[in-house]
């Protein structure tokens, strides 16, 4: 090898291996930093591109399950309407049912009426409030429909028919003014009572169904997103281990590299030993 003072092999060959090491070294802090081995197309464009295509499907279900949830609390209030508006009817049998004993004296009948016409209102004043974010399906103004796929067809809709629960209406019989002041009218609102709790019950069961429905299929997206999410994280997350691995490695490399380096640009300093 010539003895040169303009040109130094050696000292470039060491500033080549020293800046591949350095190099090395960026990649493996980031992917410690990051926490990603694919963190970019840079990185690697063909899994990089198979990763967003899957964090948009993520996406998708987020709404999915965003759309169900909004559907499960709508028919929760619906169906916490229909109990409770069942429960009324119950109470509202049982003071008709005393009501239309003939022997009652007018100061009883009297005061069972008022009872029943507070409870007959109140069935008004549930049905009229149970809204949640504007639907009320027990109103009769309003359906439930749910996307089971980022996709939002027709096709891939839960819908859950609403029901109208006010007074003197198809599933409710009694009327909104109903009496029980007289044991006839006592006697007829039994049996109004009576068909309205065989209707409530029909409609509380079609809602119940519904609710396990959206149920299960929140449970399947939940289940569905999750396992994407491994998916994603297989494809582009660093093994940390290993890389905690490189950087010992990799650092110890680059203390070697500087050495050498060092030892290699001392060399033409050699060349005064021959003058």
């Amino acid at each position: 090898m010539a003895f040169s003072v303009n040109t130094n092999e050696g000292a470039l060959a060491a500033l080549r291996t020293l800046t591949g090491t350095n190099n090395e070294l960026a990649t493996t802090q980031n992917r410690i930093n990051t926490g990603l081995e694919v963190a970019g197309a840079a990185d690697n464009a063909a899994v990089f591109a198979i990763a967003q295509r899957l964090r948009a499907d993520v996406a998708g279900l987020n709404a999915v399950q965003g759309s169900l949830d909004n559907a499960q609390s709508a028919l929760d209030v619906g169906l916490a309407a229909g109990e409770a508006a069942s429960d009324l009817l119950i109470e509202l049998q049982e003071l008709a049912v005393s009501a239309a004993d003939t022997g009652l004296d007018s100061a009883s009948r009297n005061s069972l009426n008022d009872n029943f016409g507070q409870l007959r209102d109140q069935i008004s004043s549930i049905v009229n409030t149970a809204e949640f974010n504007g639907t009320n399906i027990v109103n009769g103004d309003d359906d439930i429909s749910a996307i089971t796929d980022p996709t939002a067809t027709t096709a891939n809709l839960i819908t859950i028919t609403g029901a109208d629960l006010s007074l003197g209406g198809t599933i409710i019989t009694v009327a909104a003014t109903a009496s029980i002041s007289t044991d006839t009218l006592a006697a007829t609102q039994v049996t109004n009572i009576e068909n309205s709790i065989d209707n409530l019950n029909e409609v509380l069961s079609r809602f119940g169904a519904g609710s396990t429905r959206l149920e299960l299929q929140s449970e399947f997206t939940t289940s569905l997103s999750d396992s994407i999410e491994v998916g994603i994280g297989n494809l582009v997350d660093a093994d940390l281990a290993e890389e905690s691995a490189n950087l010992q490695a990799l650092q110890v490399q680059q203390q070697l590299g500087l050495s050498a380096l060092s030892i290699a640009n001392s060399a033409p300093s050699a060349v005064l030993g021959l003058f």
